[in-house]
Parts: structure tokens; C-alpha cells; sequence
């Protein structure tokens, strides 16, 4: 979800997702509100790094579904992003 987005959902107003998973959401959320087009990249990078290395984390023990799930979704919303802020193919 990108910057427009979460306030187009938030009617206007200031929102943050809340961070449940700090090994790999805060760098997930930079990137999904970065602005700077220059910068996204980088941003987009360092989420999908997160979020692999915490997939690899996940792989030796296997109790962790809500986490799992929110990886899908942020896996999801990555594709979004670089589809359309960055003009990659899916």
C-alpha cells in the first residue's frame, strides 16, 4: 500500500500500519512510503532483503501463520509496487 493509498483509506488523516514484525516490516513499510521516486528502489530492495531473510528465518520452525500470512500480503502489495511506481513487469 502506498503513501496515497493508506490516507485514501484513512479519510485524509495520518495512518502507519502497525508493526507486528519488526525483522522485516519496517523496511516493507519505508518502501511502501517512499515518495521519492529515486529512492524506491533502494527502499523496494531492502524489503524484499527483509523479508527473504526473515522466509529463511520462518523455514526451521514453522509456528508462525499470521506472520506467514502477512509475508503473502506484503509479498502482494510488493508487486504493486514495482509494477506500478517502478514500471517492472509482475
Amino acid at each position: 500500500m502506498n503513501a496515497w493509498l493508506c490516507r485514501k483509506l484513512n479519510h485524509g488523516r495520518s495512518f502507519t500500519p502497525k508493526i507486528l514484525y519488526p525483522e522485516w516490516q519496517h523496511e516493507f513499510q519505508a518502501a511502501l512510503l517512499e515518495l521519492d521516486r529515486k529512492k524506491l528502489p533502494e527502499r523496494a530492495t531492502a524489503a524484499e532483503t527483509a523479508i527473504f531473510n526473515r522466509i529463511q528465518a520462518l523455514l526451521q520452525d514453522p509456528d508462525h501463520p499470521a506472520e506467514r500470512q502477512a509475508i503473502e500480503n506484503a509479498l502482494a502489495n510488493r508487486r504493486v509496487i514495482r509494477r506500478e511506481n517502478l514500471g517492472f513487469p509482475v
